[in-house]
């Protein structure tokens, strides 16, 4: 089996715009989804991201704030998981509640493996 990374995007004032009854229907979402994924033995890791973070740019190496793309797109999560082909991942991520939301994409990345030189 193969490896791969689902990223999980948003725009931020969308979820914003989300009561605390919504936020939680959709948290409890997320629960089932995982532990799905973990049911079939099929997940490596899973991990929220926190809002802040540096980015490191360049030959020069200048820290930005802010671990996120430009403008309000966030980049909350992932799932590393085990599949036979890109197409068995893709259609895992087709039931991430993420995609409830208009902004809501997942990516779906192969990992590659490292070799020596």
């Amino acid at each position: 089996m193969k490896e791969f990374l689902l990223l999980f995007r948003s725009d931020s004032a969308e979820r914003s715009d989300l009561s605390p009854v919504e936020l939680e229907a959709i948290m409890n979402r997320w629960g089932k989804w995982i532990s799905g994924i973990a049911e079939k033995e099929i997940m490596v890791g899973a991990q929220p991201l926190e809002k802040e973070g540096k980015v490191v740019r360049g030959p020069s190496k200048k820290l930005t704030d802010g671990a996120f793309m430009e403008g309000k797109e966030v980049l909350g999560g992932y799932v590393l998981l085990k599949s036979n082909n890109i197409d068995e991942a893709v259609a895992i991520a087709n039931g991430c509640p993420v995609l409830e939301l208009e902004s809501g994409t997942v990516e779906v990345r192969e990992i590659g493996s490292m070799t020596a030189r």
